[in-house]
């Protein structure tokens, strides 16, 4: 089980960009300012108590959100709340087909850490088209890099004129890179995505979804730091990848090397 700390509601992170911080998982929500006060919110999440905090606080900062962002179809990025507002949300087609095929098991995951969660909201996500690599709204330019690490459909969201990236469930200063055991190769979606990232011109600021935004100093660290992990799975050399203090990330080390060394 992953820990729980209490952590601010909203926090600044660049002019016109926030960051909620949930005190299970340490799970972000990033808040991103549009025109007339309007607002993105990708990832909502993630108890319900939290939600509608953010909600306030929102209001707080006379900020009225328009749309919503999920950035893979894992039960702590579908959530969403009425106290938000019934606004669109949207997701890559890969993500909408694979939250609605699973969507019983995600429920009962929800169910099992957060009982209170806003069912009606619950993974009603809207498609974008396949070849989509922008998100159409009125503020910041947003390019979408949809990829199969971590899950399919994954994407992430980059600012490129803020140097802005939105990782999802990448780049944590707290996860190792957590891998689909269930795709063909697993090591190397990941692998090309982290080189997706890797070509990206002017981050200046990192936020995963799961940990604490970083620089672009942070960004590069984090980039080798997930390159070397795969490295070492692949070649069966133990890692010394300080993110492994956690049992439950040394379990997924034992899972994944079981799965990409073919061990019993």
């Amino acid at each position: 089980m992953r820990g729980v700390t209490a952590f601010p509601r909203l926090q600044m992170v660049a002019p016109g960009f926030w960051v909620a911080t949930s005190r299970c998982f340490i799970t972000t929500t990033t808040v991103v300012a549009g025109a007339e006060q309007q607002c993105l919110i990708v990832d909502a999440g993630v108890e319900a108590d939290e939600l509608k905090e953010l909600a306030q606080d929102l209001f707080i900062q006379g900020l009225s959100p328009v749309i919503g962002f999920s950035t893979h179809p894992h039960w702590d990025h579908v959530l969403w709340s009425r106290a938000l507002g019934d606004v669109p949300r949207y997701a890559s087609q890969e993500t909408v087909d694979g939250a609605s095929r699973e969507y019983e098991d995600l429920s009962r995951q929800a169910q099992e850490v957060v009982p209170g969660y806003d069912r009606y909201y619950f993974a009603r996500l809207i498609p974008l088209a396949r070849d989509a690599y922008a998100l159409s709204w009125d503020g910041p330019r947003v390019r979408i890099l949809t990829h199969r690490a971590h899950a399919p459909g994954h994407s992430a969201l980059f600012f490129s004129d803020r140097g802005i990236l939105v990782a999802g469930d990448m780049l944590s200063d707290v996860e190792i890179p957590l891998l689909d055991l269930d795709q063909g190769d697993p090591v190397g979606d990941y692998r090309r995505a982290l080189s997706d990232f890797a070509m990206l011109e002017g981050v200046r600021l990192v936020i995963p979804g799961h940990g604490h935004w970083g620089d672009a100093q942070e960004f590069e660290r984090r980039l080798a730091a997930d390159f070397r992990y795969l490295e070492d799975l692949e070649s069966g050399r133990p890692s010394s990848d300080e993110r492994l203090n956690l049992a439950w990330l040394r379990q997924e080390d034992a899972r994944h090397r079981r799965r990409i060394g073919n061990l019993p």
